[in-house]
């Protein structure tokens, strides 16, 4: 279970992700959550992640997803 905080980030980041990746925010979703990274990475490492800039996480999490095998 995520607080409050950490839902409220990973809307943002599905949101803007979305728009980068040119997909729906329910794709983006599906991809993030099948590769565990929304659990893993953007939730379990929020502490970190929240103090970044928008541009740097929208590149960051695009090679993370690439390095998964996501294809955008």
């Amino acid at each position: 279970m995520c607080t409050k905080k950490e839902l409220n980030f990973s809307v943002f980041l599905i949101h803007n992700l979305a728009e980068k990746w040119n997909k729906s925010p329910s794709e983006v979703y599906k991809l993030l959550d099948s590769t565990h990274i929304l659990d893993d990475y953007i939730i379990g490492c929020y502490d970190t992640l929240h103090t970044l800039g928008k541009n740097y996480l929208m590149e960051d999490i695009t090679e993370f997803a690439i390095e998964k095998g996501v294809a955008l």
